[in-house]
């Protein structure tokens, strides 16, 4: 034992037989201590009793009494020891079940007593026989957690059918029958396994931090997209409204100076009439006086001298009229619908080239054409037969991914759960046909409406009309023949919007759809009606210099 920091040393204390401290130290009559049991244990092997360390003969056996002394002294030494040499129990290491106060560090447990000792209250299972025979193991806590409640074993064996520990016991009488492999061994596996789902547990945390990246970086680029958006609405919409002064004064100005005109017509006609007044007032003044002479030789002769008067203006045909207004504001808000029309041709032609940035390469599903629709080696078009391609490959199997009956439809290969898509199809040439988007649980056999109610959005052409159909159908405008049909989807805005690629015009879009499964591509070249509509539905690949 390694000396403690104090002024007596283990030799003050030790036994001189078992060389220990001293445990229940007496005293023989010569005046020596040993342990009460090494001194008996010594005299049982002797002939003759005497003291170890002088070799005193005694006549009869002493009966040595405990040295009070010496014995408080070595409890005090022993305790010193413990305190200073032994290591305290630190977190996560076994505490001894015995200590007071300080709790030491337990170096076995007992698998008899259930308790775990430190190295001082180990002492007994290390010299009395008893305790001698019982299992001592590794310091364990929890040690009744440890030992089968049944048998009061301990639990070493794991049954790989039960998924539980079991004890030796066990596997005799209820898992007699079941695989059974040490603990360690099955821990083995567990660790192996637990690592497992460790790394796939540090794999999913790394693939949502990445997500979150993700993330952050589609809010940095929305918000400055946005920032763009803002700033190009402002400038159009300033110009809009700078236009829409232009044409508020351009217009006042006119009106303006209509009324200029016919205020000086009317002030140039009064002058003129005010005139003649004068000139009749100042004719009245003379010929007046001479109304009322009596003296016939003087009226004559003044008569005669009159001046004739100027010829005097019908003034019956002349008059003013109000300046017409007609066609004034509406030819201002023709040039401004001029305008407006620029304007909105520049944002469809940008609205389109932003949706066309989410093209996908999509390819047509043979195991979804009706029978009696042909599609290219590519998967790119797609026509109608006839019933002659039907009656050709009537060996297929059945499909029950199949259009039948009079759906002459076929889907893409390719579907989408999330995000945005577009995809255009050229339709050039064709009288009729179906175009857009199903989902995935459609009803392909039989007879059912291609609505949105029934998982089908689509736009529809034929000798009536383009239509959305839904329930009401959507009549739509028609401004020439559609040559290619684009098609844009956002998912999770619930959003499917149609567009004439050629002349960049927004045809129309179905809002508020919920989409809760897989969407495919969806189109129909209709029947050939008597060879007017033999022409192929093509998917054509994006060009954004159109």
């Amino acid at each position: 034992m390694a000396s403690a920091n104090t002024s007596w040393s283990e030799e003050n204390f030790s036994c001189p037989i078992c060389l220990d401290v001293f445990s229940s130290p007496v005293s023989t009559p010569c005046g020596h201590n040993f342990c009460r049991i090494c001194i008996h244990k010594f005299w049982d092997e002797q002939v003759q009793c005497k003291c170890p360390i002088c070799n005193q003969i005694f006549d009869t056996r002493p009966d040595p009494q405990v040295n009070i002394f010496v014995s408080e002294m070595a409890d005090q030494y022993r305790t010193a020891v413990r305190v200073k040499e032994q290591p305290c129990v630190e977190p996560g290491e076994v505490a001894c079940d015995v200590c007071t106060g300080t709790q030491m560090k337990a170096v076995k447990s007992c698998l008899m007593c259930f308790m775990s000792y430190c190295q001082t209250h180990l002492e007994p299972h290390q010299r009395v026989t008893v305790l001698k025979k019982h299992r001592l193991v590794e310091p364990m806590d929890r040690l009744e957690d440890r030992m089968c409640k049944k048998h009061d074993r301990l639990l070493e064996l794991f049954c790989q059918t039960e998924q539980e520990c079991v004890c030796q016991y066990c596997t005799e009488t209820d898992h007699k029958s079941h695989p059974v492999v040490p603990l360690k061994e099955e821990y083995e596996v567990k660790t192996a396994l637990l690592g497992k789902i460790e790394a796939g547990v540090q794999q999913m945390i790394q693939e949502r931090k990445r997500r979150i990246k993700e993330m952050k970086v589609t809010v940095e680029f929305s918000k400055k997209d946005a920032d763009g958006v803002i700033a190009h609405g402002g400038q159009v919409f300033t110009g809009l409204m700078r236009r829409v002064g232009k044409c508020r004064d351009d217009f006042n100005q006119t009106v303006k100076e209509r009324l200029k005109t016919t205020e000086k017509q009317a002030e140039d006609l009064i002058k003129e009439l005010e005139q003649e007044i004068e000139d009749l007032t100042n004719r009245s003044s003379e010929v007046k006086p001479l109304s009322h002479t009596k003296d016939h030789l003087h009226f004559l002769q003044a008569f005669r001298s009159l001046k004739d008067p100027p010829p005097p203006r019908d003034w019956t045909t002349v008059e003013v009229r109000p300046p017409s207004y007609v066609g004034t504001l509406r030819r201002s808000l023709d040039q401004l619908e001029e305008t407006l029309n620029m304007e909105m041709k520049k944002l469809r032609d940008a609205e389109l080239k932003r949706v066309q940035q989410y093209e996908v390469d999509v390819t047509l599903d043979p195991d979804t054409a009706h029978l009696e629709l042909i599609l290219s080696e590519d998967g790119k078009q797609v026509h109608y037969g006839g019933l002659l391609m039907t009656l050709m490959m009537k060996e297929l199997p059945d499909n029950p991914k199949r259009f039948t009956m009079f759906k002459f439809a076929v889907l893409t290969r390719q579907s989408f759960s999330s995000g945005r898509f577009y995809f255009e199809v050229q339709v050039k040439d064709k009288t009729a046909w179906w175009l857009g988007v199903a989902r995935e649980s459609i009803n392909r056999r039989g007879w059912v409406r291609w609505i949105p109610e029934m998982g089908y959005w689509t736009l529809h052409y034929n000798k009536d009309g383009l239509v959305f159909s839904d329930n009401p159908a959507v009549r739509l405008p028609l401004r020439a023949e559609l040559q290619k049909v684009g098609v844009f989807v956002d998912y999770d805005e619930g959003l499917v919007s149609f567009y004439d690629v050629e002349a960049r015009v927004h045809i129309y879009s179905a809002t508020g759809c919920t989409f809760t499964e897989p969407l495919y591509p969806f189109l129909s070249p209709c029947d050939h009606n008597k060879g007017r509509n033999c022409a192929p539905l093509i998917i054509s690949p994006v060009n954004q210099t159109d």
